[in-house]
């Protein structure tokens, strides 16, 4: 790793020089340690991150993340990256910019008129406690898309089941799902793996005891 100073503050970069593969443990730790430092626990299993992921952005923080999911899904032939807005936008964005394919968002809103040209999914919010009408102009869509599903959070599951019914509508094969923040003790990451399709998702809590973040795999 190298530092760098920039207008006072010391920023951190994961070079060329470590091995490609190296990178996947090197990216956990800087993103474990980020939502240990500024991620603050909610009531509800609520995982506030505003501070670099979901309001304030950490620009480098996406690209080293960016740079993971294309590590991961590196033998897939993935053509597009499919995500909802707002905050899975900035990890696809920067994915996308990685792996040279498009990123399309799924819009959190109900479009004037319904018809065969856009595609549709209802997605409850357990944190907001509400129902969106997410849609997919169908003409971003084709057959021959090979598209990898990229979100911020991972927790029951409802957003990337809303996108996996929008590519089953679009008829397009999913070659895996990436996400950035995985609550393991919900039952989303389940359920994706038990449809066998494949998930990688970068920071696994097990759970939020006493306020506290702990990840899977910590003693």
């Amino acid at each position: 790793m190298a530092f760098f100073t920039v207008e006072g503050k010391e920023s951190l970069f994961v070079c060329n020089f470590i091995s490609y593969d190296a990178r996947g443990g090197i990216i956990l730790k800087l993103l474990e340690d980020r939502i240990r430092q500024d991620g603050v626990v909610l009531p509800g299993n609520v995982l506030k991150v505003n501070q670099f992921l979901n309001h304030q952005i950490d620009p480098q923080l996406m690209y080293e993340i960016g740079q993971e999911f294309a590590r991961l899904f590196k033998e897939r032939p993935v053509t597009k990256i499919l995500t909802v807005e707002a905050s899975g936008i900035a990890p696809a964005i920067m994915a996308g910019l990685v792996m040279n394919v498009p990123v399309l968002f799924a819009r959190k809103k109900k479009p004037s008129t319904l018809d065969d040209r856009t595609y549709t999914a209802e997605v409850y919010s357990y944190t907001k406690k509400v129902t969106n009408t997410i849609s997919v102009d169908s003409k971003f869509l084709s057959k021959n898309d090979h598209v990898l599903i990229i979100d911020d959070f991972l927790a029951n599951g409802q957003a990337v089941k809303g996108m996996l019914e929008i590519c089953k509508q679009a008829d397009v094969k999913v070659e895996g799902v990436g996400i950035v923040v995985e609550k393991s003790f919900q039952e989303g990451a389940g359920w994706i793996k038990g449809q066998g399709i494949r998930l990688e998702s970068l920071a696994r809590i097990s759970s939020f005891e006493n306020d506290t973040v702990h990840f899977v795999g910590e003693e």
